[in-house]
């Protein structure tokens, strides 16, 4: 049977690692080929390698998103190469933690460099060829695009960007046929709690989020990669997380009450 992106091609931005890498390799598994971007070429190489092994088609095209013009290069040479770009998931992100009254502003912007200035540069760069094919827009928000925790406010304000982001695009690519779905994911396995508020990866450092609300890798990628195809506008995912996001909405006075509790 032909998988749902048979005959696509799919762009994810931090595909070396997590829920990135997870959803190229669903993305293949779904007849796409597919082009992973990230700084670390070598996870990228890997990437490529486990697909290819699998009988799909990837590339490798490393980048950073903060770095101007990279995006469009890179969006360019995926079409040369591969023939079209018709999914792309701006997933490049990492989280700052820190109270925001002892942060340093540093941290603060360099937070929004890559989790909202990268995205939409990847989004930029790719809306000119998905409008082409009527294309497939992703863009890893979070649960905390809805509420946020004393301790993650930078992350969340971040989230919270992304999220309005993708319900402006959602609007205005209405009518297009182009589509921009919003994924917000509880927690899923991944390395964001081994990255340090300046982006350098430590690989030793420990996990402190609970294991047992943890969905792996495979099984998030499965979901946003269904939510792409039926072009959802959000997509919120993991139990925890539709709980955590409804209250976030629609009771901000309980999640206050709960956070500040000692």
């Amino acid at each position: 049977m032909a998988g749902k992106f048979e005959g696509k091609v799919g762009w994810v931005t931090g595909g070396g690692s997590g829920i990135g890498k997870a959803i190229a390799l669903e993305l293949a598994n779904e007849g796409a080929a597919v082009a992973v971007s990230g700084r670390r070429a070598e996870r990228l190489e890997e990437v490529v390698a486990e697909i290819g092994a699998a009988g799909g088609r990837a590339m490798a095209v490393p980048l950073d998103v903060t770095d101007d013009g990279a995006c469009l290069a890179a969006a360019d040479a995926i079409v040369k190469e591969l023939g079209s770009l018709d999914v792309a998931v701006a997933n490049a992100g990492f989280g700052v933690t820190g109270k925001l009254t002892e942060m340093e502003l540093a941290d603060f912007k360099r937070q929004f460099d890559v989790n909202v200035f990268g995205l939409m540069a990847t989004v930029q760069a790719a809306v000119p060829h998905l409008r082409d094919v009527d294309g497939r827009l992703g863009l890893l928000g979070s649960v905390m695009a809805m509420l946020t925790v004393p301790g993650n406010g930078a992350y969340a304000a971040s989230k919270y960007a992304v999220r309005a982001i993708g319900q402006t695009l959602a609007a205005e690519l209405h009518g297009t046929g182009m589509s921009c779905t919003l994924l917000h994911p509880g927690f899923v396995e991944s390395e964001i709690a081994q990255v340090d508020n300046q982006g350098r990866h430590h690989p030793g450092a420990k996990d402190k989020r609970p294991a047992k609300l943890m969905w792996p890798a495979d099984k998030a990628a499965k979901s946003c990669v269904k939510a792409l195809y039926k072009r959802k506008r959000e997509h919120v995912f993991t139990g925890h997380g539709k709980v955590s996001a409804f209250l976030g909405r629609h009771a901000p006075g309980l999640v206050h009450f709960a956070t500040t509790r000692k």
